[in-house]
C-alpha cells in the first residue's frame, strides 16, 4: 500500500525532475522518483553482493563435508517449494 513522503527540493532540482518527467514519459514526478529509488536499491544490492563475493574470495578455502552438502540441498529444496 503506497504511503506519502514529502521531500523538499531546491528549485533547480525540482526543475530537473519536471524536465525528466516530461522527457522520459513518466506520468508524474512520483513515478520518476520511484524509478530513481529503485535504481538506487538495485545499485546497493549489487554493491552488497560484490562485497560478499570479495569477502568469500578473501576467506580461506575449505572442503565441504557431508553436513555442508545436506544443508545446501535442504536450502535449495526450501527455495524451490516457495517458488
Amino acid at each position: 500500500m503506497p504511503t506519502t513522503l514529502n521531500v523538499s527540493l531546491p528549485a533547480e532540482l525540482k526543475e530537473f525532475v519536471v524536465r525528466e518527467v516530461a522527457r522520459g514519459g513518466y506520468g508524474s514526478a512520483s513515478e520518476y522518483v520511484r524509478e530513481v529509488l529503485r535504481g538506487a536499491v538495485a545499485r546497493r544490492s549489487r554493491q552488497e553482493l560484490e562485497r560478499k563475493l570479495l569477502e568469500g574470495l578473501a576467506s580461506p578455502a575449505s572442503e565441504m563435508g557431508p553436513g555442508d552438502w545436506k544443508a545446501l540441498r535442504a536450502g535449495v529444496r526450501r527455495r524451490r517449494r516457495r517458488a
